[in-house]
């Protein structure tokens, strides 16, 4: 193991890179878990972020579990139920999406969803994937099914469409709809941004509050055919398709 950032060792590997690839989590997050302290290498703590570590001489653990250079990709759809965490591990012991999704595989939630949020969730252990499919710059689309307390009027829709102040900047929704039959009381709405609570606190900025959230689609996928709490493989096609939108070769 090599604890100086700027080493260039012949066969050294950075350590977020490795379990990156590993599909361990995506680099930003294996730097967090290093923060963390929960990541060693030989049985020692990894206190900086830059180390460097020699694939098949080191030994990687994570959270006291050795990490194999070898994995099989998985790639999961979750229609993600209520009551459900999008951690890994929760330090209150609640259910998580981990807990519904029992595979062998070391899998990661792609972003998060609120506990109570519903719908699409991905979870991988492609970390590189997840982690272009969460960076702003690639423009990912979710859309979601929003119940709200109020019918909204058609003057407080013109108004979102027109964009809302959140985070010192304008959020402006990429579609936002009455859905057929709702009353004014569920409305569609589509985003890209990935602001804390947006959906939320783009209604609350017309005094209407969000009762449900369900996300019905996320990158293109939806949760059509699975029942709250079901979840399916992705096919071939679809992870091709996932690749090819954030800039990856296809290796499907």
């Amino acid at each position: 193991m090599e604890q100086n950032k700027a080493g260039s060792g012949q066969g050294l590997v950075r350590i977020n890179k490795y379990l990156a690839s590993s599909g361990v989590a995506s680099r930003r997050k294996v730097d967090e878990m290093i923060s963390a302290g929960r990541i060693k290498v030989n049985g020692r703590i990894v206190k900086e972020l830059g180390t460097k570590i020699k694939p098949g001489k080191d030994k990687v653990e994570v959270d006291g579990k050795g990490v194999r250079s070898s994995v099989r990709l998985t790639y999961i759809l979750l229609n993600k139920p209520k009551d459900a965490v999008t951690t890994s591990r929760d330090e209150k012991g609640r259910r998580s999406v981990l807990d519904v999704v029992n595979v062998r595989e070391r899998v990661y939630p792609v972003g998060r969803l609120d506990r109570n949020t519903t719908g699409v969730l991905l979870l991988t252990n492609d970390g590189e994937l997840a982690n272009r499919l969460m960076h702003p710059k690639h423009l990912v689309l979710k859309v979601y099914k929003a119940t709200i307390d109020r019918a909204i009027r058609e003057r407080e829709l013109a108004r979102l469409k027109k964009g809302v102040m959140i985070d010192n900047s304008v959020t402006v929704p990429d579609d936002i709809y009455i859905l057929p039959e709702s009353d004014g009381l569920e409305v569609g709405i589509a985003v890209h941004e990935g602001k804390h609570h947006l959906v939320k606190r783009i209604f609350e900025s017309i005094d209407i509050r969000v009762l449900q959230l369900d996300r019905y689609s996320y990158a293109g996928l939806n949760h059509h055919g699975l029942q709250r709490g079901g979840w399916r493989n992705l096919t071939r096609k679809e992870v091709s398709v996932l690749r090819r939108m954030v800039e990856l070769p296809d290796t499907a």
